[in-house]
């Protein structure tokens, strides 16, 4: 192909990505530019992920069926002081929409800007708390003013880049306030006539392209009301008859605690949320996450969320695929838009066929079909005759999606797509070498002593003394004491507080420091020893992200406020100390030092020797590392390591916490038959909630050092951290009859052997696949023939295929095969 006619389809590939859109709506489609569509979207944050990052997502979102990209904008990170904006590194949403867009992808825009998200303090900028005079989230006009401004310079940002698709641009949905309706009730009046004014509000930004609201019931025209929850089909209805029906998140999985298992939500029972979604009527799915990332720098919720917001997504937290979520979905996608003409242009009827077992016939004016047969019963399968259009077993809990009424092409309890096993591992060329650790002690003298920064004749609020600077702040105070025997026995320092604060304490007496209290508890109580005369008190608090729902979410304290800290002796209480004089200082000395910065000035403070300290509290580490090779992602195993917070070349890897272990119960076979929610079929029970961590390869020097720098709070030991790469290491398939099974390893491995195969009756699952009743006599040699040598490989699933007849009433094939 000559230069010029390059030259040319590249100008018209420009022109068609930047020609206007028209956005408009019925009951039955999203239509764009007078094409009628039935939308799959799939969120991806931008801060939790980053720009490198952003084209690979993209990608793999398209080639997985994906149409529209979806994420929040976080205004505590654009404006994280007053009128003082960032809109750089992975805070750049206009170049994020412009990738997407060159990727294909439409984009919604989710303002808020309040967000959720398990996003500390739900994406307020803690500034806006404090505001004399201010109410969040309700009709209060201080709040409202701050609201319009930061609203108004978002929509103007993506006004003045052409973002919007009226304009050029990707964005076709935008979004204001977020899942309001859920807790409008503890705000009165005043949140009805907020949520009023918040449509009218927007509406005024003139965008060109429909506003949403999520979970608002009430939501005044022209917002249209969505539905966000694991099922939103049958009955879920949007307010006006006129509007389509959306669902803005359909959850993937959930997101985890410190403390707490791994989430798992199945395949199968996502296709089936989506299938019968689109059954009943909807034209529009967002998949909240398609790719959760990572929680960088102190963003994480909650309180007590971890760092990794995999959300058991198609795309997991490093950016790989998720199998076979990801492929069944894909594969869903695909069947969806094999009807998409009728589902969106036809009339609907819906008739029981059997207990549980309905059939929703789509059919258009010309009398094509298109239909949906689901089974909501939980445990039992159903045989379903449709006469002319033929017989159909439908398996419990399942949608099997018909073309033309008669041929299945897709049933949301039958996978066959692979299943991967993930490992971590180093490529072989890279020697695991022993890393060599500096140290240095947290300077804590004055706090020892209580020499504070400012003084205040009561317990605060953390969050309002801090400004959200630092997770941490020190409580200090001095008392005097006389009594006859010395040391005082049998004393202890007591905490109650109110209500959860959502911190951790540690405690110091007269230099003498403790160890870390109840982490979760209400009460704190630990012994003491006090000297007669003079005693300094200090208490360290520290935060682990803070509240991000609820009603009145903003006003919950953290920290020591509304409690009280006493010494008692045989539980008796000797003095309050809760109206003391506190002096008061926020933050780390280390952190004032900037010593998570390799560049720091304060270099000298590091400490080098040959046995590593163990065990020490308050203690700051460091290292050197090579950067792994190849292209697969990579984590750092911080297993022995306590509490605290990691840096490699002074980027934020977030919070660490891999002693808090997840229980032992709970975990085992998982049936996805039956409603999910957040608790059902959890993994990873026994184990740290969070051993490895992300470390984005555009944080690495790929040729020269790299330098991790680590705060530990509680006491850890570094000498086993380790850098590996993420990558598949076994894959396995368990396809049925008349499908196309794909295989496919990543970062360059090959499948180097078969481990497994049958093609019959196979049992089991992936790691654990036995022999069925019967299977045909020559089932490897096919598989090995397309598979062995090769970085992905297809197999037909057929008789033909493995050269057999008659073998079976159902055939399915099971393949695990092993990437190196």
């Amino acid at each position: 192909m000559s230069r010029s006619w390059l030259v040319l389809l590249s100008s018209l590939a420009l022109l068609y990505c930047c020609s206007a859109t028209t956005v408009e709506y019925d009951s039955n489609a999203i239509i764009l530019d007078g094409e009628r569509k039935i939308i799959f979207a799939g969120a991806i944050h931008y801060p939790r992920s980053t720009p490198e990052m952003w084209p690979d997502l993209f990608r793999k979102a398209k080639e997985g069926g994906i149409d529209a990209v979806e994420t929040y904008v976080f205004w505590d990170r654009h404006e994280p002081r007053r009128r003082v904006y960032d809109f750089s590194g992975n805070l750049d949403f206009v170049k994020f929409f412009k990738l997407a867009q060159e990727a294909g992808l439409y984009v919604i825009l989710r303002i808020g800007p309040y967000v959720c998200a398990e996003w500390t303090y739900g994406g307020f900028p803690m500034w806006l708390h404090s505001i004399p005079g201010i109410e969040l989230r309700t009709d209060n006009e201080i709040y409202k003013n701050e609201m319009q401004i930061f609203t108004t310079k978002i929509v103007n940002i993506c006004k003045e880049n052409k973002l919007f698709a009226p304009q050029g641009g990707p964005i076709i949905l935008a979004q204001i306030e977020n899942e309001y309706g859920n807790i409008m009730g503890g705000y009165g009046d005043a949140g009805k006539s907020y949520i009023k004014w918040s449509a009218q509000m927007a509406t005024a930004q003139n965008i060109g392209v429909p506003w949403i609201m999520c979970q608002q019931s009430d939501a005044p025209a022209p917002m249209i009301n969505t539905c966000n929850g694991f099922y939103c089909d049958f009955n879920f209805h949007p307010n006006n008859p006129k509007n389509p029906k959306m669902f803005t998140e359909n959850w993937t999985g959930w997101f985890k605690l410190w403390g707490g298992k791994d989430p798992y939500r199945t395949a199968e029972d996502l296709a089936y949320s989506v299938a019968r979604f689109v059954q009943s009527g909807g034209v529009l799915n967002n998949y909240y996450m398609y790719h959760g990332g990572t929680n960088f720098g102190r963003t994480a919720g909650g309180p007590y969320i971890t760092t990794s917001y995999d959300y058991n997504a198609p795309l997991d937290e490093y950016g790989n695929l998720n199998q076979p979520k990801w492929g069944h979905l894909k594969q869903l996608h695909e069947a969806i838009k094999v009807g998409e003409k009728i589902l969106t242009n036809g009339t609907t009827k819906s008739e029981q066929k059997a207990n549980d077992v309905y059939l929703t016939t789509y059919t258009n004016s010309s009398g094509a079909k298109f239909c949906f047969l689901s089974n909501t019963d939980k445990s039992n399968d159903a045989n379903i005759d449709l006469g002319q259009d033929g017989k159909f077993t439908v398996p419990a809990w399942s949608v099997s999606i018909l073309k033309d009424c008669n041929k299945e092409i897709y049933s949301t309890a039958k996978v066959n797509s692979q299943t991967s096993l993930m490992i971590k591992t180093l490529p072989e060329h890279d020697k695991p070498a022993a890393l060599s650790w500096s140290w240095a002690p947290e300077a804590m003298k004055d706090t020892l002593q209580g020499t504070g920064r400012f003084r205040a004749n009561q317990l605060l609020d953390q969050k309002e003394a801090t400004s959200d600077a630092s997770d941490y702040l020190w409580y200090m105070t001095s008392s005097t004491y006389l009594y006859d025997n010395s040391p005082y026995e049998s004393t202890s320092l007591y905490f109650h507080f109110d209500e959860i604060s959502g911190s951790q304490f540690s405690r110091q007496a007269n230099g003498q420091q403790s160890v870390k209290g109840d982490d979760y508890s209400f009460i704190f109580e630990k012994p003491i020893s006090l000297k007669s005369g003079a005693n300094v008190i200090s208490l360290l608090s520290a935060t682990v992200g803070l509240t991000n729902y609820g009603q009145h979410f903003d006003l919950k304290a953290v920290g020591i406020a509304n409690g009280s800290v006493q010494i008692v002796q045989n539980g008796n209480v000797l003095m309050d100390l809760s109206s003391n004089q506190w002096s008061y200082k926020v933050g780390l000395n280390g952190e004032a030092k900037h010593l998570h910065d390799p560049n720091s000035i304060h270099n000298n403070v590091w400490s080098a020797s040959q046995k590593v300290p163990a065990g020490r509290p308050m203690t700051w580490y460091k290292t050197t590392f090579t950067a792994p090779s190849g292209t697969d992602p990579v984590v750092v195993d911080l297993l022995g390591m306590g509490k605290g917070h990691a840096w490699v070349n002074g980027n934020s890897l977030g919070r660490f916490w891999p002693s808090q272990v997840s229980s032992q119960d709970g975990c085992g076979s998982c049936d996805y038959r039956g409603k999910y929610n957040g608790g059902k079929c959890p993994t990873n029970c026994g184990n740290p909630s969070q051993r490895w961590y992300h470390v984005p390869r555009s944080f690495l020097n790929k040729n020269g050092p790299n330098t991790l720098i680590m705060f530990e709070e509680v006491g850890g030991n570094p000498s086993n951290v380790t850098f590996q790469t993420v990558t598949v290491g076994t894959v396995c398939g368990n396809a049925y009859e008349g499908s196309t099974l794909e295989l496919s390893c990543q970062g360059g491995r090959t499948i180097s052997d078969i481990q497994f195969v049958s093609f019959g009756d196979p049992q089991g699952t992936c790691g654990s696949f036995q022999r069925g009743s019967f299977e045909a006599t020559h089932s490897l040699a096919p598989v090995e023939k397309a598979c062995v040598g090769r970085g992905s490989c297809l197999i037909m699933v057929s008789d033909v295929t493995f050269g057999v007849k008659n073998i079976g009433n159902e055939h399915r094939l099971a393949v695990q095969a092993v990437c190196e």
